[in-house]
This record gives C-alpha cells, structure tokens and sequence, in this order.
C-alpha cells in the first residue's frame, strides 16, 4: 500500500506595530537569550494558540451597568 500524502501546513502572516522602545526590548530580550524576536513571540503565544483552536466563541454577555434597550421576555 502506498503512504497516504501529508497534506501541507498553510501559513498566515500577522503584522502588528510596536513602538521604537517596545522593539528596542524586544530585541535587547532576544538578544539575552539569543534568539530572534519572531521565536519568542510564538513562543509566548503558543499556550493561546494551541488551547483556544477549536473552541466556540465566548457568548456576549450583558453586564449590570448596560441597558436593556430590548427585553427579550
């Protein structure tokens, strides 16, 4: 029998903006631990990325203060 193909990892980029002094610790902290910045920012996103993969959405949910502008009785 013939090996199954594996099916290819897609990838996603993700942009975001950080500050001059944000990048100058982030690469003063990569630096320390000689790595690069993109490793430690997966590295501490990981723990988010693996638990929440295949949950439902938090429902909204209607705190003390809010108005109920339409009851639904």
């Amino acid at each position: 029998m013939r090996k199954k193909t594996r099916k290819p990892i897609r990838y996603k980029s993700i942009t975001f903006k950080v500050t001059s002094r944000q990048k100058k610790s982030l690469d003063n902290f990569c630096k320390s631990r000689k790595s690069t910045p993109i490793k430690v920012i997966k590295r501490y996103i990981q723990p988010l990325l693996d638990n929440y993969a295949h949950s439902t959405p938090v429902n909204n949910f209607v705190t003390v203060n809010q108005l109920e502008l339409f009851k639904l009785d």
